[in-house]
């Protein structure tokens, strides 16, 4: 009886971790390849303001950082070293680039430190953020000229910047 009654506690722990991380993984990505970019506005006082009208028919890469998150540094250093001199000139791609949690006087001040030349966009209040997840940075989501989710990641490592890429080039011929 007693072994019984371990082995059925087991069994229902194991079925509420299950449930608990399906919930955790489901909640977390908001937006799926396929999907269309979510309407949200970006209000920036050095940048200015950007809404998804305002990129139709470009290739849009959105990354959502912090200032206090490691592998959102690598992920920007390397968006400094490789993409962004690579594509900023090109009149088909748009990049956003929007700082979770943080002003645009934050930002300012971050990107003053790293040197970084391209915009930094404010998300003070998670608005943006929360369109697309709940949680986890670095994100990048790659829209295609029609404005439909075509990659998206979490975290960095070399290897998936690379995918990026390859997925923005691709992108781009059509």
């Amino acid at each position: 009886m007693m072994k019984s009654l371990k082995i059925g506690s087991l069994v229902v722990m194991a079925l509420m971790l299950l449930f608990v991380r399906a919930n955790a993984q489901t909640g977390a990505e908001k937006v799926k390849i396929g999907d269309t970019m979510p309407q949200f506005t970006l209000n920036s006082e050095v940048y200015g303001t950007v809404t998804p009208a305002d990129l139709k028919g470009k290739v849009v890469l959105v990354s959502l950082f912090a200032t206090w998150c490691g592998p959102c540094q690598k992920e920007l250093a390397e968006v400094q070293s490789t993409l962004y001199p690579k594509y900023k000139d090109n009149e088909s791609f748009r990049l956003l680039v929007i700082g979770r949690e943080h002003t645009d006087a934050e930002l300012t001040k971050y990107n003053t430190r790293k040197k970084f030349t391209f915009p930094l966009y404010p998300d003070p209040k998670r608005e943006v953020f929360s369109l697309f997840a709940d949680q986890s940075i670095p994100r990048a989501y790659l829209f295609n000229k029609e404005g439909k989710l075509i990659y998206t990641s979490i975290g960095y490592t070399p290897e998936e910047f690379q995918k990026l890429m390859d997925s923005i080039e691709e992108a781009l011929k059509y």
